[in-house]
């Protein structure tokens, strides 16, 4: 089992491809030239028979070394102590289970070919005899330094395959990131469009449905209440104008083409323009402003208007005729609170409702921290809003 926190050596061993063969057996063929060239006795062929016989086999099991690298490695250093042909697959072998930095694994394979080494020397010792720690030094530093190199190799493989996870990881992310700001985005622009269009549009269908059943309206009185409406829908336009140059536009809320300003967003301010207006429409309100004498934030007057002119919009829609109370109050200590509530029983006109207002505000109101509530209660349709003074 890997390490905990490390990734398996499965995962960061490159493919093996053709040139990646080729190159390894000529490596083998050079350690097993100097091997033999190492070799000061004369051979019998039955010795030489038995040297390459080995060696054929360790070279077949070297081929499976990923899939068991421990066995290969194990049974290669043996075969080595005693076939010169061997003692290449036998590096191999054990350079390609050095990669993997088990240590158990690494200090086994280490002792079998120091062994394995000590017991070819014994076997087949040498043209330049040398005294026996001579020889048990050679052998142990280039098993040592056999493992090593192992090691470094896999490690700069595992840092290679580390960074390149992140780097992918990193992208995966970013992709995220961007695909939920486009999500925040289409919310966004979703809320600033149902906010500004449902107001203006129910306040057309209510006049239009108005004139529809009047039937008694003389040209004069006709042509006026067409022109309420055309100019109804002219404020529609300038609205969705201002909404969307804010949208595009940068900071300063200018649009990118021109450079022109738009018309100011809505804030608190502006709160009794639109009670005005919807008293104006026929809407009957009693409006109560219960908020300290202090500046408001722009951004919390702004959602504030918003909750309002929701409210407004739903009790022409879903009540008309039925009179509409407001009620806002608030302070910097305790926060601003919004309640609207209107007689149920009055019954919808025909202009119909998308059921996406008061998502909208949830949402609206939770960016600036603060919670939506709606329901019936005592006969009412009730619409409770509360946002903090500051985000």
């Amino acid at each position: 089992m890997p390490d905990s926190g490390r990734p398996s050596p499965d995962a960061y061993q490159p493919p093996l491809r053709w040139w990646s063969h080729a190159w390894r057996l000529v490596a083998m063929a050079l350690v097993v030239g100097v091997v033999w060239g190492t070799i000061g006795a004369q051979r019998s062929t039955a010795e030489v028979v038995l040297d390459l016989a080995l060696g054929t086999a360790a070279l077949v099991l070297v081929h499976l070394r990923r899939r068991a690298p421990l066995a290969v490695a194990l049974v290669t250093a043996v075969l080595s102590s005693l076939s010169a042909t061997a003692s290449g697959p036998a590096i191999l072998a054990g350079v390609s289970l050095a990669t993997g930095r088990r240590w158990v694994q690494v200090v086994a394979v280490g002792a079998v070919n120091f062994a394995a080494g000590t017991v070819f020397s014994a076997v087949y010792p040498p043209s330049d005899p040398q005294p026996w720690w001579v020889t048990a030094v050679t052998n142990l530093v280039f098993t040592s330094a056999m493992l090593a190199w192992g090691m470094y190799i896999g490690s700069r493989r595992e840092l290679l395959w580390t960074l390149r996870a992140r780097a992918e990881r990193a992208e995966a992310e970013q992709e995220l990131r961007a695909d939920r700001s486009r999500l925040e985005e289409r919310g966004r622009i979703a809320r600033e469009m149902h906010d500004v269009l449902a107001h203006r549009i129910s306040q057309i269908s209510m006049r239009a449905g108005a004139l529809g059943y009047r039937t008694d309206l003389s040209a004069d009185e006709l042509r006026e209440g067409v022109a309420v409406i055309r100019d109804a829908a002219n404020d529609a336009l300038t609205d969705l104008r201002g909404v969307l140059g804010v949208l595009r536009g940068g900071p300063d809320g200018a649009d990118g083409a021109d450079g022109s300003d738009h018309a100011p967003q809505p804030t608190y301010a502006d709160l009794g323009e639109l009670v005005g207006e919807a008293r104006r429409d026929g809407v009957r309100v009693a409006f109560c402003d219960a908020i300290v004498d202090a500046p408001v934030p722009e951004a919390t007057g702004r959602t504030l208007y918003r909750i309002v002119q929701e409210g407004i919009t739903n009790a022409r829609k879903h009540a008309p005729g039925a009179e509409l109370s407001i009620d806002v109050h608030g302070s910097p200590e305790d926060g601003i609170g919004v309640v609207l509530a209107n007689p149920l029983g009055f019954g919808p006109t025909a202009t119909p409702g998308s059921g996406l207002g008061l998502v909208g505000l949830a949402e609206r109101a939770a960016l600036r921290g603060g919670r939506i509530e709606h329901g019936t209660h005592q006969g009412s349709f009730v619409l409770r809003g509360w946002i903090p003074w500051t985000a």
